[in-house]
């Protein structure tokens, strides 16, 4: 496992709040959408409306992109994420409570707000399988692509290791 590359991503996932979510529709067409996130390590989770055609989209291919960076003042200092994942329904009610504290620190602001009901406002959890971390800052473009497999990931709800391996940079 390249340690750098994981702290990397975590350094990364840990620095935002968005992410930008997309989806296979029905018709083929991608459904890119703005969606707030917490993570855990590597795992990234969000809450998606029951009724939303984000949800449909998941539920009928659980493959998903997920892309997070923010503006840099400077194209040379540019960092970011582009992730492949797979989505899928967190219903462990230990998953879930561990992962509301998470949301609430990141997001403190909802403190006042009810918790969401699982019924309408499914917890997803995302599992890398390929990221690419852009990293301006070592030449225009650069990119470092990193895999990991099924095999290679925890029970998910343990504390999140992963083993990653280079796949190439470009």
């Amino acid at each position: 496992m390249n340690k750098a590359f994981k702290q990397q991503i975590v350094d990364l996932l840990n620095g935002d709040r968005i992410m930008t979510l997309a989806t296979n529709r029905a018709d083929g067409w991608p459904q890119a959408t703005v969606v707030g996130y917490a993570n855990d390590g590597l795992f990234i989770y969000a809450l998606i409306a029951r009724a939303s055609q984000k949800w449909a989209n998941i539920l009928r291919d659980p493959r998903v992109s997920i892309a997070i960076a923010r503006d840099y003042p400077d194209p040379m200092q540019i960092k970011g994420l582009s992730i492949a994942a797979r989505a899928a329904e967190a219903t462990d009610p230990a998953e879930r409570e561990r992962v509301a504290a998470l949301f609430l620190k990141r997001y403190p602001e909802y403190k006042t707000m009810p918790s969401p009901a699982a019924a309408e406002m499914p917890l997803v959890r995302f599992t890398p399988e390929i990221v690419s971390i852009l990293d301006y800052s070592k030449g225009f473009g650069h990119t470092d692509l990193v895999r990991t497999t099924d095999a290679n990931l925890p029970e998910v709800i343990d504390s999140p290791r992963t083993h990653w391996s280079l796949v190439a940079p470009n």
